[in-house]
C-alpha cells in the first residue's frame, strides 16, 4: 500500500469514530491476549509444573509464543467484525506487526525445543531472537507504510567520507547487520555443537572439549570473514593485520600464545582429563576444567587454582590416575630404646586398618627407618584409594590412635637424653690437677 494512500485513509479515519474504536480494539486485544496467556501459563504450571523437568521448561518457553498468537487471533476477529461497519486501516497495520512477532517467536520456540532449552545455547537463542525480532519489526513496519523503498534510496544516496574512500550509509548498515547476524549464528551454532559433543559419553572428555573449542573458533572466524566480505571490505587488507599480529605474538604475547598452544596440546594428547588428581610443584588437587589458556585445579579444601597450561607442559606433573590411583600416606614417630620392637611394630600395623578410606590391600606396614639419637625411628605407612580427597584426615586419625597408646603407656616415645659419663671423667681429671686440691679434699673428709 503506498504511503500517501495509507496516510489519507488514516486521516479520513480521524474524522470519524473509526480510529478511536480501532485503537480501543487494539488495546483491548493486547490486554486480553497477554492476560489469557499469563492465566493459561499459570494454571498449567500450577497443575503440572510441580513435576519439574522438561514439562516446566517447555511451558516456560511456550508462554512467550502464546501471547502473540492470542493477540493475532483477537485482532483478526476484531478486524472481521469491525470492517462491516468501519474502515479498519489501523487494524490492517497492527495485525501484520503482531503476526510477525508471533511468527518469529514461534520459529525460535521450535528451534529452542529442537536443540536446547537451557545453558549457553538457550541464552544465545534468546539474544539472537531479540536482535532478529527488532530488525524484522522495523522492516515490516517500513514495508507496510510504503516507506521502505524511499528509505533504502535515501540511505544509498547519503555518503560518508572515510579516509580516502566514500561509503554510503546503506553499505554501513548492511555490513553491521550482516556482522551481527552472522556472528549470532556462529555463536548459536558453536553452542549447539558443544552441547551435542558433550552428550557423546563414548568420546573422551578432553577430545570433546578440544573439538568444541576448535569448532566454535572456526565458526566465528568463518562468520567474521563472510560478514566482512558482505560488507564490501577487501580481505587482502587482512594480510597487514596478520603480519602485525605475528610480530605481536613474537614480541609481547609469546607466553599467552604458549599457554593457548599448550592447552590444545593437552586436549588433543589427552594427557590430562577432567577429574584426574594431579600434583604439580606445590599445587595438588583434582582437575575441574581444562580451558585453552589455563586449567582449573580444585584442591581437597575446596579452593581453586588456575594453572597456566604452559606449566603442565614444561613441568613435571604427577598424575595419580594415570595408572594406579592408590597413594601411600605415612606418619613417623620415634620410640624409646627401651621398647620391644617385636611388640611395638605389629601393634602399629593394626592401627590404620579400622580408619576410613584406608585400603586393606596393600596392607599397612611399619618400617624401621633409622636409629635416631632419641630412639628408634619408625614409619607407619598405609594406602588410600581416593587421593583427590586429601590425606590429612586418615593421617590425623592414625596419629590419634598412636596418642591413645602413648597415654596408656603401651608405647614409650623417645626423648632427648645425654650420656654424662665422659663429662664426669673430664671434670675429675681437671679437679685432680688443681693446686691444693688434695688439701681441700682432706679438709672436706674431716668435716
Amino acid at each position: 500500500m503506498p504511503l500517501s494512500d495509507l496516510l489519507g485513509d488514516l486521516l479520513a479515519d480521524f474524522r470519524n469514530p473509526a480510529i478511536l474504536w480501532q485503537a480501543l480494539a487494539i488495546v483491548a486485544c493486547v490486554a486480553v491476549g497477554w492476560g489469557l496467556a499469563r492465566l493459561i501459563h499459570g494454571s498449567l504450571l500450577k497443575d503440572r509444573g510441580q513435576q519439574g523437568g522438561l514439562l516446566s521448561v517447555g511451558l516456560g518457553s511456550f508462554s512467550r509464543v502464546l501471547g502473540p498468537l492470542l493477540i493475532v487471533g483477537l485482532l483478526a476477529l476484531a478486524k472481521t467484525i469491525m470492517e462491516r461497519y468501519y474502515s479498519v486501516h489501523l487494524l490492517r497495520v497492527a495485525l501484520p506487526l503482531f503476526m510477525s512477532l508471533a511468527v518469529i517467536r514461534t520459529f525460535f520456540y521450535l528451534l529452542r525445543r529442537a536443540f536446547s532449552r537451557r545453558g549457553q545455547l538457550g541464552a544465545a537463542l534468546q539474544t539472537f531472537e531479540r536482535v532478529f525480532a527488532f530488525v524484522a519489526w522495523i522492516i515490516v513496519a517500513l514495508h507496510l507504510t510504503g516507506v521502505l523503498p524511499d528509505v533504502i534510496h535515501a540511505l544509498e544516496r547519503t555518503v560518508l567520507p572515510i579516509g580516502k574512500n566514500k561509503v554510503s550509509i546503506a553499505d554501513l548498515l548492511q555490513g553491521a547487520i550482516s556482522i551481527v547476524v552472522l556472528m549470532m549464528l556462529a555463536l548459536w551454532a558453536g553452542a549447539a555443537l558443544e552441547e551435542r559433543l558433550m552428550g557423546f559419553e563414548r568420546m573422551h572428555s578432553s577430545l570433546r572439549v578440544a573439538m568444541a573449542r576448535v569448532g566454535r573458533a572456526a565458526l566465528i572466524l568463518i562468520a567474521l570473514l563472510f560478514s566482512l566480505s558482505l560488507a564490501g571490505l577487501d580481505l587482502t587488507v587482512l594480510s597487514v593485520f596478520g603480519g602485525a599480529l605475528g610480530v605481536g605474538l613474537g614480541l609481547g604475547m609469546q607466553r599467552i600464545a604458549s599457554n593457548y598452544v599448550s592447552g590444545f596440546i593437552i586436549l588433543f594428547e589427552r594427557s590430562l582429563s577432567i577429574g584426574d588428581p594431579i600434583t604439580l610443584d606445590k599445587y595438588s588437587g583434582k582437575v575441574a576444567r581444562i580451558n585453552t589458556r589455563y586449567t582449573v585445579l580444585r584442591s581437597a579444601d575446596g579452593t581453586q587454582t588456575l594453572l597456566p597450561n604452559e606449566m603442565l607442559i614444561t613441568g613435571v606433573v604427577l598424575n595419580q590416575s594415570g595408572t594406579n590411583r592408590n597413594v601411600r600416606a605415612i606418619t613417623k614417630l620415634v620410640v624409646s630404646y627401651d621398647s620391644d620392637l617385636s611388640v611395638v611394630m605389629p601393634l602399629l600395623e593394626e592401627l590404620p586398618k579400622d580408619v576410613a578410606r584406608v585400603l586393606e590391600t596393600p596392607a599397612p606396614n611399619v618400617l624401621l627407618n633409622a636409629f635416631a639419637a632419641d630412639g628408634y625411628e619408625l614409619e607407619v605407612g598405609f594406602w588410600l584409594g581416593d587421593p583427590e580427597n586429601g590425606q590429612g584426615g586418615p593421617i590425623s586419625e592414625v596419629n590419634r590412635k598412636i596418642y591413645a597408646l602413648v597415654q596408656a603407656g603401651t608405647i614409650k616415645l623417645g626423648h632427648p637424653s645425654m650420656d654424662t659419663r665422659l663429662l664426669d671423667a673430664h671434670i675429675t681429671s681437671v679437679v685432680a690437677r688443681t693446686p691444693h686440691a688434695e688439701d681441700q679434699t682432706s679438709a672436706d673428709l674431716r668435716k
